[in-house]
């Protein structure tokens, strides 16, 4: 492991980041970093200031990561910018809402994403599959939160890691489901607009458009919990 000092900060590099391992295989290295091996991005810790937050950035806040839910700036007559952000504590669950100067500087936090595959769930723990080493990963229903919606046996996911443990269970922005559960299409309603509940293959439930019929693959937008079309089968 190196450390580099950088103004105020000091960027921990881990080995497994591409380019400044200079022999994994050599000695204990690749045992210490054998779980990450599939590891399809890393985010090194670098420092920002105010003008570079952006929506979903994660910073490390007091040694904990904390991911930008909205941020907003207020100009001011007089004196420097403010901005306002808030986050959400990516171990805890709890959010927060600070203020800061224009220029006030942050670091990123280091983390490490990994796709994987859900395999089961049993009680509060749910379980992925390393994609490329099929290790087994336990990650905590707390950690899962509301994209248990979006989840089903074989479903690619990401994983990220923050020193070691899963932080945040991401799942892709769109996706293929069946509709299991829903009303019969009534012939002869021709009302444009016209919707209705359909419970999904994974558990979600969304509103669809009449002419739906149960079995049918449909794409949805995870992120807002809406239909965008029929799939091809």
């Amino acid at each position: 492991m190196m450390r580099i000092a950088l103004g105020v900060y000091t960027l921990t590099l881990l080995g497994s980041a591409a380019g400044f391992c200079p022999n994994p295989s050599v000695g204990k290295t690749d045992v210490a970093f054998s779980r990450f091996s599939s590891i399809s991005t890393t985010a090194l810790g670098v420092a920002v200031d105010t003008s570079d937050i952006k929506n979903g950035m994660t910073l490390e806040l007091d040694g904990e990561p904390y991911k930008v839910l909205s941020f907003s700036i207020m100009k001011q007559a007089r004196g420097a910018a403010k901005t306002t952000i808030k986050f959400k504590n990516l171990i805890k669950g709890n959010t927060i809402e600070n203020t800061y100067r224009s220029g006030e500087k942050f670091e990123t936090a280091m983390i490490e994403k990994s796709d994987h595959q859900f395999t089961y769930e049993d009680g509060n723990t749910f379980f992925f599959m390393n994609s490329e080493t099929f290790e087994e990963v336990p990650v905590d229903a707390k950690v899962v939160e509301d994209k248990v919606d979006w989840i089903e046996e074989g479903k690619e996911v990401s994983l990220v890691f923050f020193k070691g443990n899963v932080i945040e269970v991401v799942v892709p922005s769109t996706g293929i489901y069946e509709i299991v559960e829903t009303e019969p299409n009534v012939k002869g309603n021709t009302a444009q607009g016209y919707t209705k509940p359909a419970t999904l293959s994974c558990g979600a439930t969304i509103n669809v458009p009449g002419y739906l019929e149960q079995g049918e693959m449909i794409k949805v937008d995870t992120e807002k919990g809406a239909f965008l079309e029929r799939a091809n089968k």
